[in-house]
């Protein structure tokens, strides 16, 4: 057994001393307090109407779960013991609060849209209803430059679809119904709870062996497993995000349900699924690349790879052979900034900040990207990730890095590093040498094989 540092040490039990504070319940007020602040000033100084309409329908759900945690810690105080301040109690909460801070705007945001309001949903929400349609009418979500290009200079950037070809299937229901459930974003939630909900499932398998020690590091595992759905459902940045726009949700539940099942030791179903994350966004490539790594560390980099790059090489495919250079506008040239418009994509991060203040400042800013990504090669190479859990961590430092260092990107792409980062410690298995465990919930020290 190697033992960590004494300073990795102080960090993960100071994160744990918060994270456990009041049996948790301390950050989760913090969480929905915080987040209904961020809900209500959103309702009010937002410039997006559908990010307006957002905040005032879940201000009001995040308070009420704010209430209700404060409750709780009223409670625990008098019952220390009592069921309804537990693990589970929390589960219930959380699951409330993403119904009423993401699902009810979402179908409210559905149905006045079907009705005739047009300030309902964000634009990636009709660019995949139009690949969906382009779809199912000529076999390729694409159109190609020269049928872009004839569009008035005002609808240009909507002919662009800047996501792998599998992202228009959540486009097909509107193609063939126009009702509010067939919305996208309706799709997007479905695929979102299901790759979560399996992803629990996979985690939550324990072990045959039982006892103290088992039973106390399950506990710790499922705590951190919560906070993890946590991150990536009422957390305000993504639950506006899929209320809204929604493309990037299912996209990151499948690369969390590909951590799951690494850390449940499948890796051809966590080739599977990062590759279906992959067969519909970009963003999930470079995670299907560190699991592939994570793969060879356990004899297991083929089982990986065929899922990891069969299924996004299979969707591209009759992309391909229908029309080559209407895929290679949308997903090589426009995404680099070569389209005939520039992407919208312009938070004030240090890359896009280089871009534009600097002379060749897309060229620095590009140099600074590459060279991050030598970085992490070098590391993947020396010191190949050999758990979940740290093929977790590098792929979240890694995105953020990445995005930090975009010339072209958004803050909403933020929610990828902070719900990587957050699901890591639910990829700890339980350890099953009762002494071990015992000795590591008493000095609050992490090992490692």
């Amino acid at each position: 057994m190697i033992v960590d540092e004494p300073t990795a040490h102080r960090r993960r039990w100071h994160w744990r001393t918060l994270d456990n504070a009041a049996g948790g319940l301390a950050l989760d007020l913090g969480l929905y307090a915080v987040s209904a602040t961020f809900a209500a000033i959103t309702a009010v100084t937002s410039t997006l109407l559908p990010h307006r309409a957002w905040g005032a329908v879940a201000a009001v759900g995040y308070l009420l779960a704010t209430l209700t945690v404060i409750a709780q810690l009223l409670l625990r105080r008098r019952s220390p013991t009592s069921r309804l301040t537990g693990l589970s109690a929390r589960w219930v909460v959380t699951g409330l609060a993403w119904a009423t801070t993401t699902l009810l705007p979402l179908a409210w945001q559905s149905i006045d849209r079907a009705g005739g309001r047009t300030d309902r949903a964000q634009e990636e929400v009709l660019v995949v209803e139009h690949a969906g349609s382009r779809l199912l009418e000529h076999g390729t979500p694409y159109l190609g430059p020269d049928a872009i290009a004839a569009l008035p200079p005002g609808e240009q950037l909507m002919g662009y679809t800047p996501y792998q070809p599998g992202m228009a299937m959540f486009g097909l229901p509107r193609a063939l119904l126009d009702t509010w459930w067939t919305d996208s974003r309706v799709w997007f939630a479905v695929g979102t709870a299901l790759a979560l909900a399996l992803a629990v499932a996979a985690l939550r398998r324990t072990p045959a062996i039982t006892g103290q020690a088992t039973t106390v590091a399950t506990h710790r595992r499922d705590a951190a497993l919560l906070r993890g759905v946590q991150a990536a459902t009422v957390l305000p940045i993504c639950a506006l995000t899929l209320a809204t726009g929604g493309d990037d949700l299912p996209v990151l539940a499948l690369c969390l349900l590909a951590l799951a099942f690494a850390a449940a030791d499948r890796p051809g179903r966590a080739g599977l699924a990062v590759g279906l994350a992959g067969a519909l966004k970009l963003f999930a490539w470079p995670v299907a690349l560190v699991l592939i790594v994570w793969g060879l560390t356990r004899r297991a980099g083929t089982r990986v790879a065929v899922g990891a790059i069969g299924l996004p090489v299979a969707a591209l495919l009759p992309a391909l052979l229908v029309d080559r250079d209407a895929l290679t506008e949308n997903v090589l040239r426009f995404p680099l900034g070569h389209g005939l418009v520039t992407s919208p994509a312009q938070s004030p991060f240090p890359g896009y900040l280089i871009a534009t203040a600097l002379p060749a400042g897309r060229l620095i800013a590009a140099a600074l990207l590459v060279a991050a990504g030598v970085v992490i090669a070098v590391r993947l190479a020396r010191r190949p990730p050999r758990t979940a859990v740290a093929t977790a961590l590098i792929c979240g430092y890694g995105l953020l890095a990445a995005i930090a260092l975009m010339p072209s990107t958004r803050f909403g792409y933020l929610l990828y590093p902070l719900a990587l980062l957050t699901w890591a410690p639910a990829l700890h298995r339980p350890v099953d040498t009762p002494t071990a465990a015992v000795a590591d919930e008493r000095s609050g020290r992490t090992t490692s094989a």
